[in-house]
């Protein structure tokens, strides 16, 4: 048990995909202006993150390496993926149009996020167990969906705050970021 809750501590905080391994970065820039659409892009990297976690383990343990095609773990990967956010794209479309609006171009993105592929080829690397890939998928799903829900609040606020004008959107959104992955190492004592 000890274990599990190790690698929870670890992907959400310490080894956060987004503020330590800046992974995702362009979901985390684009889609953090309203807490909304953080809200929707976090559920839906979650959803393929977990998704794509397990069934990428299968394909590797029960396909890839029995036939020694391990050469062919990204691209196996990058199908799965893509097949998965066609289908959060397709139930998105159907029962919540305001949410798929909102996301925009940054849905389709999930596809080439570096985040859900970097932890697939992790959960991998680290010769989890299926249980374990569930949990570090989890883990690291909850991590992004924490970043982006952090950052969206903290642009909200800036919003109403008197910032030069030379530092309005962009840079200042790159600035907080830096700040959030400093904030963020913080925890690297932790374990």
């Amino acid at each position: 048990m000890q274990e599990y809750f190790i690698i929870v501590v670890s992907a959400v905080l310490i080894n956060n995909i987004v503020l330590s391994q800046f992974l995702g970065i362009c979901p985390f820039l684009g889609v953090s202006k309203k807490l909304s659409a953080s809200l929707g892009m976090g559920g839906a990297v979650s959803f393929v993150l977990v998704l794509a976690g397990a069934l990428t383990w299968l394909v590797q343990r029960y396909l890839l390496d029995p036939f020694r095609v391990g050469y062919l773990q990204t691209l196996a990967f990058i199908l799965i993926i893509a097949s998965l956010v066609q289908f959060v794209e397709m139930v998105l479309r159907k029962f919540s149009p305001p949410l798929y609006k909102a996301l925009g171009i940054y849905l389709p993105l999930i596809t080439t996020n570096c985040a859900v592929l970097g932890v697939a080829i992790i959960n991998i690397q680290k010769e989890y167990t299926l249980g374990k890939v569930l949990v570090h998928s989890l883990s690291h799903a909850a991590g992004f969906t924490l970043a982006l829900v952090l950052m969206s609040g903290i642009r909200e606020r800036l919003e109403d705050a008197d910032i030069p004008e030379s530092m309005q959107g962009t840079p200042i959104a790159l600035v907080t970021a830096a700040l959030m992955s400093m904030a963020f190492l913080g925890f690297s004592g932790l374990i």
